[in-house]
């Protein structure tokens, strides 16, 4: 780890000079591109430097003391040297988690897809249930919600929902969403009064750059209807909602929320290459059997992540075993305390993964 963090800081201070020099500086793209890698290490070497600061303050004070008599001078240093041998462990820790490979999507806007699954109505209700969850912890974050597309029914449910979620890190924070969400409860409907047991996926794809996916216009097919409201209401009169399908892969994305058929070919090819990112990077990663164990940051769809179960008034969360008896406030938004523990374990597998090599 250390040659790695040495290399890391020569190659920082080399870029320091670089940037500064107006010969390079008149190359705006290539300063532009060497500022953002510099800047982009910029953590790791201030928290080097601490780290060696701390180590070389340690050793002068094994040093001072060797040669201290004094009694009180030297139950102070021996404190001191507990405290910098404490802090040093921490750093390294934090140095860790500061070498891991970053999530290149980390700080994209998302696409969030959300589906009804077992249950009929009541599994299309707690889909709309996420969604509010989704959208109040969007607010919470400063994050911006866009329907791009959305199926509902009569009573209010979601069979399907797609929308986009914009802000700074959104992926990082709900890539780890994506799978299988079960929730127990009475349903509205139910006379007798039985806990049902009903199920929503929820699938969270990065939204990609058009140099990331191209795709040729040859390989889809583009169909135009009338959009419909809640229930099968109509609320446009002319054939403004689109559907594109990928003939090679069969995959289909429906796009209704602008009156303008323009618009919502675009949402709808954004959304497409989307999935088709995810689909060549599942594929690409497919050989990586350790890092989709877990399901933590990769979202195998057929796994049960959570479980919000209504009579106990508990969330949990599978994949690191938490839970929470909070469930109102969960449902509101209030999602960060197993956001957080689901990073957490992650960087710890990543850490561990590293430490292996």
């Amino acid at each position: 780890m250390l040659e790695r963090l040495d290399f890391i800081e020569n190659k920082y201070e080399e870029l320091s000079i670089k940037i500064s020099d107006p010969a390079v500086i008149e190359n705006q793209k290539e300063w532009q591109k060497l500022c953002k890698e510099h800047a982009e290490m910029e953590e790791v070497v201030v928290k080097y430097r601490e780290y060696k600061k701390a180590v070389q303050d340690l050793e002068d004070n094994k040093d001072m003391l060797k040669e201290e008599t004094d009694k009180e001078m030297r139950e102070m240093e021996q404190e001191e040297v507990k405290n910098l041998t404490e802090r040093i462990d921490e750093i390294e820790d934090e140095l860790r988690i500061l070498l891991i490979p970053k999530d290149p999507n980390d700080d994209k806007n998302v696409f969030v897809e959300i589906r009804g699954g077992a249950g009929g109505e009541e599994a299309a209700l707690f889909a709309a249930n996420l969604t509010r969850m989704y959208t109040r912890y969007a607010e919470r974050k400063g994050w911006t919600i866009e329907t791009i597309s959305l199926n509902a029914t009569d009573i209010g449910g979601f069979k399907e929902i797609v929308f986009m979620v914009k802000g700074k890190g959104a992926y990082s924070r709900l890539k780890y969403e994506s799978g299988t969400h079960r929730v127990q409860r009475v349903p509205d409907t139910e006379s007798s009064g039985r806990i049902h047991t009903s199920t929503a996926t929820v699938a969270v794809l990065p939204e990609v750059d058009d140099v990331d996916v191209v795709v040729n216009p040859n390989d889809i097919r583009i169909d135009v209807f009338r959009a419909s409201g809640h229930g099968g209401q109509c609320v446009n009169t002319t054939d403004s909602a689109v559907r594109i399908t990928h003939l090679p892969t069969g995959l289909v994305v429906s796009c209704q929320d602008e009156k303008s058929q323009l618009k919502n070919k675009e949402k709808a090819m954004k959304v497409l290459k989307s999935r088709l990112y995810e689909k060549a990077e599942a594929e690409r990663n497919a050989s990586i059997a350790e890092d989709r164990k877990s399901q933590v940051g990769t979202g195998d769809r057929s796994e049960r992540i959570r479980t919000y179960n209504y009579p106990q008034g508990r969330v949990t969360d599978h994949r690191i075993g938490m839970t929470l008896y909070k469930l109102d406030a969960f449902l509101d938004g209030d999602i960060d305390e197993i956001v957080d523990a689901l990073i957490t374990s992650d960087q710890a597998e990543k850490m561990k993964a590293i430490g292996s090599n």
